[in-house]
C-alpha cells in the first residue's frame, strides 16, 4: 500500500468548479481525512437556460479555478508545494469545453509543483464517495473526519447505481476497479429528465431539487371522487378549489428483462398532460405541487425495481447509491425501506446529500486508488478531455 500522501483533487466536468485535499493516514490500514473540500457552484447563472450553457461553464470555471484553489489549500493548512504529493483530475464524461480547462489546470500545476497528474473517471468518483463516506448523513461533520478503509469482503459484490443529470448506469462491481455495465439510459438520464419536467413545470433549474422540494408540500386527498390532489397548507397560503385528477404517469422499461433505462417517454407524457390542462390549473400550486410528486414517484419507481432485481440475480452485498441525483431523499429512503422489507440482507452505501454532487472529494479519492492499483504513468502531453469517457 502506498505511503502517507495529500492528493489534491481538481473536478470541473459540468457547473460546479470543485477542489479538495485528501489525506491518506497509514500502509497497512489505511484512513482517510479531508482536509477541504471547496465547491464554487455555477446553478444561479445558469437557472435562466433550463440547463448548463456550456461556453457559460467554461468561462466561470477558468474564473473560479484560482480563487478555489486558494481556500482549499488554506482550509486544508497546505501553504507549500510539497505538501500535496499527487494531484487527481477529472478528465470525463462531462462536458468538453469544461472537462478540458480542468485538465490545463491541472497540468500546468503538476508542471509547477512537479507532482503526477492522475486522470480520473468522473462516475467512478461518484462510485467511490459512497463506497466509503456513507453512512453520516451531516455534512458539518464531514470535515477533518478520518474514515477507515472499506471491507471488501462485506461489501462486493455490489450493484451500483449511478443516476446523474448526465447518467443513469446500473454497474457490477466486483472489487475496486472491477466494473461491469449492466445498464444504462438509451435516451434521456434520470437527472435530464428532473431538469426537463421542472422546465415544463415552471420550476427552476436544477430541477431534481426543485421538484423535491415541490413533492414534499403535496399529500394525497379524493377529490370529486377521481383520483386528485390538495397541496398542503403552507405559511400564508390558502387552499384553492381547485381539483383535477391526474393520470398515472409511465414507468418506462420498469418490467424489460434487461437493465437498460429511458425516460424520454415520462418526459413527453408530463408535457402532454400539461398541454392538456386549462391554464388556471397550469398555473395553481396545486398541479404543480402533485405533478412534482408524480414524476419523482416515476423515476423512484423504475430506479429501485431495476436496482433490486439486478442485487438478486448477482447475489449482491451491497447497493451503492452515487451520483447528483442520489440526494434525493425519497429515492433514499424508499430503496432502504425496499429492501428491509425484503428476505435479503443488502446493505445500502450513499454518502452524504453534500457529497453526491459533484466535488473535488471525487478525483481525489479515485486517484489514490488509482495509483494504489498503478493505474497512472500516462504523460502530461497524453492526458486529454474525453467526454464520452465509459466506466471499464
Amino acid at each position: 500500500m502506498l505511503k502517507d500522501m495529500r492528493i489534491l483533487g481538481i473536478e470541473t466536468s459540468c457547473d460546479e468548479t470543485a477542489i479538495a485535499v485528501l489525506e491518506i493516514q497509514g500502509k497497512k490500514n489505511p484512513r482517510f481525512r479531508i482536509l477541504s473540500n471547496v465547491i464554487a457552484s455555477q446553478a444561479k447563472l445558469h437557472a435562466k437556460y433550463g440547463g448548463v450553457y456550456p461556453s457559460l461553464a467554461k468561462r466561470e470555471h477558468i474564473k473560479n479555478l484560482p480563487v478555489v484553489l486558494e481556500r482549499a489549500l488554506q482550509e486544508a493548512g497546505v501553504f507549500a508545494q510539497p505538501a500535496i504529493d499527487v494531484i487527481a483530475v477529472t478528465y470525463g464524461p462531462g462536458l468538453d469545453p469544461c472537462l478540458w480547462t480542468g485538465i490545463e489546470f491541472a497540468k500546468d500545476l503538476a508542471k509547477k509543483w512537479n507532482v503526477p497528474l492522475v486522470p480520473i473517471d468522473h462516475m467512478e468518483g461518484h462510485m467511490l464517495i459512497s463506497l466509503f463516506f456513507y453512512g453520516n448523513e451531516n455534512p458539518k461533520q464531514i470535515q477533518n473526519t478520518k474514515y477507515k478503509i472499506l471491507n471488501t469482503k462485506n461489501t462486493f459484490p455490489a450493484i451500483a447505481l449511478l443516476v446523474s443529470g448526465g447518467h443513469t448506469q446500473l454497474v457490477l462491481v466486483t472489487g475496486l476497479g472491477e466494473y461491469k455495465i449492466l445498464g444504462e439510459t438509451r435516451d434521456d438520464a434520470a437527472g435530464e429528465c428532473f431538469d426537463k419536467t421542472a422546465r415544463i413545470l415552471g420550476l427552476p433549474y436544477p430541477g431534481g431539487p426543485a421538484i423535491a422540494k415541490e413533492a414534499e408540500k403535496t399529500n394525497f386527498e379524493n377529490v370529486g371522487g377521481g383520483r386528485g390532489f390538495r397541496a398542503k397548507r403552507g405559511r400564508g397560503e390558502t387552499f384553492s378549489k381547485i381539483s383535477f385528477s391526474l393520470p398515472k404517469l409511465p414507468r418506462p422499461m420498469m418490467h424489460t428483462k434487461d437493465y437498460d433505462f429511458s425516460f424520454s417517454g415520462l418526459k413527453t407524457a408530463v408535457l402532454y398532460d400539461w398541454k392538456s390542462r386549462p391554464e388556471k390549473v397550469r398555473k395553481s400550486k396545486e398541479y404543480t405541487r402533485a405533478m412534482a410528486k408524480e414524476i419523482q414517484q416515476a423515476i423512484i419507481d423504475v430506479l429501485i425495481a431495476k436496482t433490486l432485481r439486478a442485487a438478486y440475480e448477482y447475489n449482491a452485498k451491497s447497493i451503492v447509491l452515487g451520483g447528483g441525483v442520489a440526494a434525493n431523499e425519497e429515492l433514499r429512503r424508499q430503496l432502504r425501506y425496499k429492501i428491509q422489507d425484503t428476505k435479503y440482507k443488502i446493505q445500502v452505501l450513499v454518502a452524504p446529500p453534500g457529497l453526491c454532487t459533484d466535488n473535488g472529494l471525487m478525483p481525489a479519492l479515485a486517484g489514490f486508488f488509482n495509483l494504489s492499483k498503478k493505474k497512472h504513468g500516462k504523460a502530461l502531453s497524453r492526458i486529454a478531455a474525453k467526454p464520452n469517457l465509459r466506466l471499464e
